[in-house]
């Protein structure tokens, strides 16, 4: 791979023209999807070209532009000027010319930057601007990368991005925050529904290909500055919403700035974390992607609900664990040094778990971290695993877990029974046990929809749920089991308010007005 020497320039006039140029050829997601088929535009995501290179070997526009932007092959100059207003885009420096062995100077053009397109939340076309070879699913070897902005390689859209797009709450705002901006798709989604969003990087470069992606997708006002975590907005107002997918990764270096923050461990992380609350206006959001040090002796979820600032509620997720050496290797992939000699990647090996034994670390966490500034006094700050699939996207459902703890921490337990109480929606029950037998061993909750956990629950919170519709109080419904089952009453109330705290907590259990049921 390589990344362009001169970027392009983003005049919005003519920006515009390319972009009309790109649509009226069809270069869409829906139109990827129909010109190479579902076999080949799955495999482009892998960043795998042979058959999109073989579903494209037409002269229409539309297969001309996957050639240019998508699989990084020069074209001769005039079906390229049947595609897009040539003139104008070689200028501009989007296309530049590409002699070759046996033909004249100037006859073939190639592309400066990767472009994508990428299907909007509500339908929109847009269109994501990466350095060449970096567009997808990681840099695959950007450590490699000829040229002299190889270090400061700009990746576009992988599975982080779409997944801090998936979590981040979609509500209107008026100021939001883009720390780490990279290609500018978490800026680019922010300005669907922020009256006014900042974007930041602290490389040069990115902040450049962040306003390509937003002009050439025909987003506007986004402020883009250059800087490191929230110096570029020092002295600013806080902030409804604050999105991050910084660079992460705990490495024994800096070689690569999308990946490597510069500071030791988890540092970075953790001063993010730690420096947001600051930052974010009453009941705003900050979320971002993260991973942390398991370190030995020490609990990780102690050591993250540390990181939590005062007066903010915290919902942390880890996704995933991975212990140094899977860790390692999964990094040291990315930056292509599986490809060096042997004695090369033993010795970038060694450095890796050099670091980690010197720091004391024996695993890595994965996930994501939710902030909300509340002001409580108490806040409520859920730390916990679920590796588990989930339903995307989540917004939603980050909001609606915020709503229960403020409801949750609202409510005592006398209050708690007096509640009503709906069965969520998508929520079955599964029977576990041998086959035949007259009772199951346990019950399971299971959600269908969301976080889709599942939860194991006695008769008697099995029995709860199920009759959970909104008509009537808690109370009431536990006196009929106590009947049902021959138990006190006064005793089973006083025993259950952790249990329906728990499936509250948990989204099995949605607190309802009397008679009304939750939408």
């Amino acid at each position: 791979m390589s990344t362009s020497e001169r970027l392009p320039e983003a005049d919005p006039v003519r920006t515009g023209r390319l972009r009309e140029a790109l649509r009226a050829a069809n270069f869409t997601a829906d139109g990827l999807l129909d010109l190479l088929g579902g076999p080949a535009y799955a495999a482009l995501a892998r960043s795998e070209t042979v058959p999109a290179l073989r579903a494209t070997r037409g002269t229409s526009p539309l297969e001309t532009l996957v050639r240019l932007f998508l699989l990084q092959q020069s074209v001769p100059r005039e079906r390229a000027r049947d595609a897009l207003p040539l003139d104008e885009v070689l200028e501009d420096g989007w296309l530049v010319p590409a002699p070759e062995p046996g033909t004249g100077d100037g006859e073939l053009v190639r592309a400066s930057v990767d472009v994508r397109p990428y299907g909007g939340p509500q339908g929109q076309d847009w269109w994501i601007v990466a350095d060449l070879g970096c567009a997808v699913g990681g840099a695959s070897g950007a450590g490699t990368t000829e040229g002299t902005h190889g270090r400061d390689v700009v990746l576009g859209v992988g599975g982080a991005s779409t997944t801090l797009a998936g979590i981040t709450i979609r509500k209107p705002v008026a100021r939001a925050l883009d720390i780490g901006t990279g290609s500018g798709f978490q800026a680019l989604h922010a300005a669907q529904h922020a009256t006014r969003v900042t974007a930041t990087d602290l490389n040069p470069r990115a902040v450049t290909i962040a306003g390509l992606t937003l002009t050439l997708s025909g987003a506007s006002g986004v402020d883009l500055r250059e800087g490191t975590l929230f110096e570029p907005v020092a002295g600013e107002e806080p902030y409804d919403l604050i999105v991050s997918n910084p660079p992460f990764v705990i490495s024994p270096g800096a070689r690569l700035t999308y990946r490597d923050g510069g500071m030791s461990g988890d540092d970075l992380c953790r001063t993010l974390v730690e420096n947001a609350g600051e930052w974010l206006a009453p009941g705003g959001y900050c979320q971002l992607l993260a991973n942390w040090e398991h370190p030995q002796g020490q609990d990780w979820r102690e050591r993250l609900r540390s990181w939590v600032p005062a007066g903010c509620d915290a919902w942390i997720v880890q996704r995933e664990e991975q212990d140094v050496t899977q860790y390692a290797e999964l990094w040291l992939r990315d930056a292509g040094d599986h490809r060096a000699g042997e004695a090369e990647y033993e010795a970038r090996y060694g450095e890796w778990l050099d670091e980690f034994e010197r720091r004391g670390t024996t695993a890595v966490g994965l996930g994501w971290i939710t902030l909300r500034k509340s002001g409580a006094e108490e806040p409520a700050v859920v730390v916990e695993e679920w590796p588990h699939p989930v339903e995307q996207p989540l917004g939603d459902e980050v909001v609606q877990h915020f709503e229960r703890q403020d409801f949750l921490r609202a409510t005592d337990d006398a209050a708690l029974l007096d509640c009503h109480f709906q069965l969520a929606e998508g929520v079955v029950q599964e029977q576990v046990g041998m086959p035949g037998a007259e009772d199951p061993e346990h019950v399971v909750l299971r959600q269908q929809r969301g976080m889709r956990r599942a939860t194991k629950v006695d008769t008697v919170g099995a029995g709860f749920a199920g009759v959970c519709d909104g008509s009537l109080p808690a109370w009431r419904i536990l006196d009929a089991i106590a009947q049902l089952v021959g138990e006190d009453p006064v005793m089973l109330r006083d025993r259950t308010p952790g249990a329906i705290r728990l499936l509250v907590e948990q989204g099995f259990l949605l607190p309802v007005e009397p008679g009304v049921q939750a939408s």
